[in-house]
Formats: C-alpha cells, sequence, structure tokens
C-alpha cells in the first residue's frame, strides 16, 4: 500500500541550490518510491545560531510504498551522502532531508516525529508545502495554509528556477 509523503529539503553550505537540486534527483530514484512534485525553492535565515549563511528550502511530493522509517533510512543515507554532519543543533548543514508529512500517520518516537514537530513554525516548509498541495491538511485537521497564515515571519524569497529544474 502506498501513501503520499512530503519532504521537506534544506542545505546553506557548498552551493545550497545544487546541493537541493542533486537531492532531488536522488529521492526520485527511492525504491518503491514515485517522486510526483517538486516545490521552488526559497532563501530564509537560519532558525537558531544567526552566525551562518541563509538557507535555501523546498519540498518535494512523494509517492510511497516504504514504511516511514524506512524512509526515513533512505534520507539519512542521502544526507550521508552529501557530507551532512551533526555538529551543532540547528547548525550549517549541506543537506538536511526532513519527512514532514506521511500520508494519515502521526508518529512520535526516539528516531521520528510525525508530522514534523517544528512544522507549524517553518514559513519555509510550510510555503513548499503549499506549492505542492494547497489543500494539505495534517492528520490532526489543521489546514497548511491556516498554519502559514499564522507561522512566524522568517522572510522568505522564493528563489529563480535553476537551469533544468522547471
Amino acid at each position: 500500500m502506498s501513501v503520499i509523503a512530503y519532504v521537506g529539503l534544506g542545505s546553506n553550505l557548498k552551493d545550497p541550490a545544487a546541493q537541493l537540486a542533486r537531492a532531488v534527483m536522488e529521492l526520485a530514484c527511492l525504491p518503491q518510491t514515485t517522486l510526483l512534485a517538486q516545490s521552488p525553492f526559497y532563501a530564509s535565515r537560519p532558525v537558531g545560531p544567526q552566525d551562518q549563511p541563509d538557507f535555501v528550502n523546498g519540498a518535494v511530493e512523494l509517492r510511497t510504498s516504504l514504511k516511514a522509517h524506512h524512509l526515513l533510512d533512505h534520507l539519512q543515507a542521502i544526507e550521508h551522502a552529501h557530507g551532512r554532519e551533526r555538529l551543532r543543533h540547528w547548525g550549517p548543514r549541506t543537506l538536511d532531508l526532513d519527512l514532514l508529512v506521511f500520508g494519515t500517520e502521526t508518529i512520535d518516537d526516539e528516531r521520528l516525529t510525525v508530522p514534523h514537530a517544528e512544522l507549524a513554525n517553518r514559513d519555509f516548509a510550510l510555503q513548499p508545502l503549499l506549492d505542492l498541495n494547497p489543500e494539505l491538511e495534517l492528520p490532526d485537521g489543521r489546514r497548511v495554509i491556516q498554519l502559514r497564515t499564522q507561522c512566524p515571519d522568517n522572510q522568505l524569497r522564493k528563489l529563480p528556477p535553476m537551469a533544468g529544474t522547471d
């Protein structure tokens, strides 16, 4: 049985937009998974420590037969292949892949929280989700469009499409 999953992408090191574009191609190649759509990319101030470059963020919509934790394993493997190092909470990174929504599932364990715990506070995650599905609702019934109107402003700026990604 397949589910629709939404994955948030972020980077602020080593050509962030190119990191995200490469990650989108890698996500499209995951087993038992189909890439349905990709959002535009957005730039924003970092959350947490401000002594780092701005982030580039986006999201993808996937149809997958993978279980949530198996998908998470693949996401972390892609991050690792991009040189992701977890040196500081909310610190700079080459690639961050977050499982934002996984069908209608609510998961809260030591490895994974879905929907993402900070989703309602992240305009750089909510806006790409709206670009992918303006009618998206979370498992608890909250509409993403409503969360976006209540979300703190993080100076989100839509980036022009990269050559070959539109």
